[in-house]
């Protein structure tokens, strides 16, 4: 009895960040293309799988819907989690958030191909960290207005998230460890988007 509840220890956090995964995984504006109108959003526009590419391509309502299905991906496992296993599992909240986030850059569903993370990471410190997220999205409103580019905005909210994390009071060290790392890998992403930044080719919306 005592080695089954020794293995159950590791055993229910790998089984909710395998589910988180799986969930981060679904390419939620790809298949709004594929199966409500035939149209597979990674041959057209930025032949991105995110919801701005679904936006550019589909239209406001698709676009929109794709974001909220990422955003929704990443706070659903970590809201569940610190609601019914943090007490047991304190660092499972960020564990799946981080399971999420991979899952959608890096898809089972597309050989481990996937967007590039910021929507799922949205999701994933609104139930995390609220504070700082809000930081970030009026952060990414200023960069996006000012510029038309999502991808900088993108950029500029990962950037300014990664340091609120680090400098406001009552954020616990694994936060302020993964954070930094996760807006790393948003901004590695973007790197086809910072070339054409330089270059000046970069798609503006509107």
């Amino acid at each position: 009895m005592e080695q089954g509840a020794t293995w159950m220890v590791y055993i229910i956090p790998a089984l909710c960040m395998a589910g988180s995964y799986l969930l981060g995984s679904i390419p939620t504006g790809l298949w709004l293309g594929l199966y409500l109108r035939g149209v597979d959003i990674r041959k057209e526009g930025s032949h991105n799988i995110g919801a701005t590419n679904t936006f550019r391509v589909l239209g406001k309502g698709f676009g929109l819907a794709a974001l909220a299905g990422d955003v929704f991906k990443g706070w659903l496992p970590v809201t569940l989690t610190t609601q019914f296993m943090a007490s047991d599992w304190p660092w499972l909240p960020l564990l799946c958030g981080l399971s999420a986030v991979l899952g959608h850059t890096f898809s089972v569903f597309l050989l481990f191909r996937g967007g590039k993370g910021v929507a799922t990471g949205t999701g994933v410190y609104l139930a995390l960290a609220p504070v700082p997220t809000l930081i970030a999205a009026v952060v990414f409103a200023i960069a996006f207005g000012a510029t038309r580019m999502v991808s900088v905005g993108s950029i500029s909210a990962a950037s300014v998230l990664a340091v609120t994390v680090l400098v406001l009071p009552g954020m616990e060290l694994p936060v302020k460890v993964v954070t930094p790392l996760l807006a790393a890998l948003v901004i590695w992403k973007h790197r086809d988007n910072i070339r054409r930044i330089i270059e000046g080719k970069e798609n503006r919306i509107f």
